[in-house]
């Protein structure tokens, strides 16, 4: 299961939206920017646009690979015949049935992945950003993946975050967790009645601690920062 490791400035991030006005949604897909070098001086405009730079384009490109994996399965799925293809994707996705299957595979907006990095990473400045690649918090229980200690322990207990060789394959993993986490089944249900990311946050309370305030918090993240054009 996904937890949030929670960090104190996340909430005056998204608070601090509204006070420097709505952002541009501009991305430069040829930014010089890197995922472990954060300059030290930045103003809030700078820093999301580092953060659009970096993570924008790798959510598009899964989005899309996700969208293209969905429509060829749907295809096989509704000829109603036994594939091959189909039966290692549910094993992949531990999906139920043929129908389950693509309820996993279907990709939530792009909106709501672009929120949640933005929150889960401090808008690319967090120490898992930047030596683990991790932009989403996602834990780690395997001790034989990459993954990353935090400074901090619960209780007794190490807790570690995975570590990631870019952040296409950040979001990939990220997607992935979403389609398979058991705790994300009523998630999973409203993208498929509709892809409305206001509706989708509200079932993400099990993604984080905060419960149900995290999906206010990705609400107000969507809105200031206009992530919705890129639904």
């Amino acid at each position: 299961m996904i937890k949030k490791f929670t960090v104190s400035f996340m909430l005056s991030l998204v608070l601090s939206s509204s006070l420097y006005g709505v952002q541009s949604v501009k991305v430069n897909t040829t930014s010089k920017y890197t995922v472990a070098t954060v300059p030290k001086k930045m103003s809030v405009q700078e820093k999301k646009q580092r953060f659009r730079d970096l993570v924008v384009p790798a959510v598009e490109k899964v989005y899309a690979d996700l969208d293209a994996q969905y429509s060829e399965a749907k295809k096989l799925i509704d000829t109603g015949k036994s594939n091959a293809n189909i039966d290692r994707l549910m094993k992949s996705y531990h999906a139920k049935s043929p129908k389950d299957l693509l309820m996993r595979m279907k990709p939530h907006a792009k909106s709501v992945a672009i929120a949640q990095a933005a929150m889960e990473s401090a808008w690319a400045t967090s120490r898992f950003s930047r030596v683990a690649t991790n932009f989403f918090g996602v834990w780690s229980f395997n001790k034989n993946e990459q993954r990353e200690a935090a400074g901090e322990k619960r209780g007794s207990q190490t807790i570690y975050v995975k570590k990631y060789s870019s952040v296409e394959e950040a979001t990939r993993d990220y997607y992935k967790v979403l389609a398979t986490g058991k705790v994300f089944e009523a998630f999973r249900v409203q993208k498929m009645k509709n892809n409305n990311p206001y509706d989708l946050v509200k079932k993400l309370d099990k993604y984080s601690e905060k419960g149900a305030e995290y999906g206010k918090e990705l609400a107000s993240m969507i809105k200031y920062n206009k992530f919705y054009e890129f639904d």
